[in-house]
């Protein structure tokens, strides 16, 4: 697989990965080497210029995106409950578990908050939470652990662990080596350089363990 913007350079050349569920992936490399596009792609979003993304089994794609949103006079806890009601759960019975998955991403003490009084770092974790009631079969992830201080990175990478574990395809693109090191497996996209010019080697490249 390959993909090209316009007359620009080929990204990620030759890719050729199979993810399986109960995996963390990391993309890692650095900037313009393509990991959001292959979150798009991997999301359905973006036709890659050559090649194609085969889903078995993946019905449902959650994505977390680096710069949180919410409603800002919207509770945690509504944002998380949101996508519990839209499965068909009663209010009376989302909230505990969304309160649980608050717990995961250490957002109890802020349940009840409204969005716009969240820290950066909180409400990234907040929009962790809630992809995660959306039961995702894949969960892709972009810097999750960019405002998070070390600590609270580190149990982030971890719940993502415990998500793979469940069964889902979790990938996270990241800078952050801690975060790279948490992933069970490691795409580096700068092994796929970007590549002036119109060929395409379809040879496909070993993924770092």
């Amino acid at each position: 697989m390959a993909h090209r913007f316009d007359d620009g350079p080929v990204l990620f050349q030759g890719l050729d990965i199979t993810m399986e569920p109960g995996h963390t992936f990391a993309l890692c490399g650095p900037s313009g080497c393509g990991k959001s596009t292959l979150l798009s792609i991997l999301a359905g979003w973006v036709v890659p210029w050559h090649g194609r993304v085969e889903r078995q089994g993946v019905a449902r794609i959650g994505w977390v995106f680096q710069n949180p949103y919410g409603v800002p006079a919207r509770t945690a806890l509504d944002h998380v409950v949101f996508p519990l009601l839209s499965h068909g759960m009663k209010r009376g019975d989302a909230e505990p578990r969304a309160l649980d998955v608050l717990g995961e991403f250490g957002l109890s003490a802020v349940a009840h908050r409204p969005f716009s009084a969240l820290s950066g770092g909180e409400a990234q974790r907040l929009m962790l939470a809630r992809a995660v009631c959306a039961h995702p079969d894949m969960l892709l992830v972009d810097e999750p652990t960019a405002q998070l201080d070390t600590a609270t990175a580190r149990s982030v990478c971890d719940v993502l662990g415990e998500l793979a574990d469940r069964g889902m395809i979790v990938v996270i693109a990241t800078h952050d080596p801690a975060a790279r090191a948490a992933c069970d497996l490691t795409l580096d996209l700068a092994r796929y350089a970007p590549v002036v010019g119109e060929s395409v080697d379809n040879n496909g490249k070993e993924v770092d363990g």
